[in-house]
């Protein structure tokens, strides 16, 4: 019998192999005097990085959820996450290991490897603070022992990361507050900080130059079509190219040379040139498959860091999924936040992976659980007892029988 942890797992291999055959399509360039190989497609960089990413999530599905909240000291992994974000979030600045990517030092470079510490950050917090909220849940409503001490880490979390990619710190903002306040943090403690958090975000748009121009592009991207409105422009291009069934699947003209970044922030357009309306639906609705599995996991438990941690995912998820979508369609500023699974990349596919693992691991508990319930024996002296009463035989209780 299928259970929510198989939808979960069919709905990350779909979206793991769409991602795979897209990122393939937007990435394909005319070359002259160059041939490109089936063998360059499918044993390519993207379909390893998805092979990773289904290993690394049938490993975090035999995780035991309830160790990482009942092991103390060095064995527990909360410290080693919160010194190790930020002392990744620092070492992004220190030359020769830090890497600049479009203007930004996001990039942690060690020898052949490189990964983006704010991704790894960025799932790292939702356990911390659902470790600290299933901890806490009967101060939570109190503002100085319950709400203050995980928003203090949040806010040293985002302004770390903030400095070189707002979206990501306002994505990890948001969701944990979301969080504190489904562990029973009260919404006007929440309330009380949002106009420091509206002030730090006011100023971290208006102190960088591109982060104006962006919010100028999103206003009104056709006041400077060839400049800071050309993203917008082509972007909204390319959705609007597709139509109902899409230029077919490796027929973009958006991705010759006129969508920036069209294989990472910018691939749902290209899905949605290429596919149209229904390859655009068909993703809508993978996502949200993956979004009701996980609820119907978390509904599941009765455990608060179980919920707690789940909800976290699926917010994560859901947000950046959100986001991404917004901006590709020109309904939000434009943001480096990727489309979960699907975007190319390897840090945030592993992680993503890992982390929708252990939504898995959750329902393989909560189905031992079920398969461990005592059932009817026959034999039993209660059993006996039972099927001689009258009215209750063996021919009228097939159950007993």
């Amino acid at each position: 019998m299928l259970r929510a942890g198989h939808g979960l797992v069919l709905c990350v291999l779909s979206l793991l192999i769409f991602g795979v055959v897209m990122v393939q399509s937007a990435g394909l360039r005319i070359v002259p005097d160059r041939s490109i190989e089936i063998g360059e497609i499918l044993l390519g960089k993207q379909t390893l990085l998805a092979a990773i990413s289904i290993l690394v999530l049938l490993v975090a599905s035999r995780i035991p959820i309830n160790r990482l909240y009942t092991a103390r000291g060095l064995w527990s992994p909360i410290p080693w996450i919160v010194v190790g974000s930020i002392v990744l979030l620092l070492i992004v600045h220190v030359p020769g290991i830090g890497r600049e990517v479009n203007g930004a030092r996001r990039w942690i470079s060690l020898g052949p490897i490189g990964f983006q510490p704010s991704e790894l950050v960025k799932w790292g917090m939702i356990l911390v603070l659902a470790w600290y909220a299933a901890r806490h849940v009967g101060s939570m409503h109190l503002f100085r022992s319950g709400f203050l001490p995980p928003m203090l880490l949040i806010g040293i979390i985002c302004i770390l990361i903030a400095t070189e990619d707002l979206g990501t710190a306002v994505l990890i903002g948001g969701v944990g507050v979301c969080l504190l306040i489904a562990a029973g943090a009260r919404v006007r403690h929440a309330a009380v900080l949002l106009p420091l958090g509206a002030a730090g975000f006011a100023c971290a748009v208006i102190t960088s130059e591109y982060r104006m121009n962006r919010l100028r592009a999103f206003i009104d991207p056709f006041q400077d079509p060839q400049g800071i409105g050309y993203h917008v422009i082509q972007s909204m291009s390319a959705v609007n190219g597709g139509g109902l069934a899409g230029r077919g699947l490796g027929n973009s003209v958006q991705k010759f040379g006129y969508l920036p970044e069209d294989t990472t922030d910018f691939i749902f357009a290209i899905i949605c040139e290429e596919l149209g309306i229904m390859g655009a639906a068909l993703v809508v609705c993978l996502y949200a498959g993956l979004l009701l599995c996980g609820i119907t996991i978390i509904k599941g438990t009765t455990s608060p860091f179980q919920r707690l941690l789940g909800l976290g995912v699926l917010l994560t998820l859901g947000f950046q999924a959100l986001i991404n979508m917004a901006v590709v369609t020109g309904s939000a500023p434009t943001k480096g936040i990727a489309l979960p699974l699907l975007s190319a990349g390897g840090t945030g596919w592993i992680v993503t992976a890992f982390s929708i693992g252990l939504l898995v691991s959750m329902d393989r508990e909560q189905g031992r659980k079920r398969n461990s319930l005592p059932t009817c024996n026959p034999a039993h002296p209660i059993s006996q007892e039972v099927a001689t009463m009258p009215g209750m035989s063996a021919q009228t209780n097939p159950q007993i029988s």
